[in-house]
């Protein structure tokens, strides 16, 4: 029996990389909306971060997550990746 491989991702604010699984996925779609990717399949730019409310204080104060995607991320998109960090913690 085939064993599945384990797909590994960076941060973009630790700069570790993690199983996919242990990541969330931040993608900015065509049109310029900002999105949390639950299913990690979403078209458009994506960035992961650690599930970690720290990791996500950090990238806010450094506006890692904003260069990344090329575009500015509203404080409303900053609430919807706590609440997702925090029901999935």
């Amino acid at each position: 029996m085939k064993t599945k491989k384990t797909v590994m991702r960076t941060c973009v604010v630790t700069r570790d990389k993690f199983p996919k699984n242990e990541l969330l996925r931040i993608v900015r779609t065509k049109d310029g909306q900002v999105m949390v990717d639950l299913t990690g399949k979403m078209n458009g730019r994506g960035a992961y971060i650690k599930k970690d409310l720290a990791v996500l204080e950090q990238a806010i104060k450094k506006n890692i997550l904003a260069s990344q995607l090329e575009v500015d991320i509203s404080d409303d998109v900053y609430e919807t990746i706590k609440e997702t960090i925090n029901k999935q913690l």
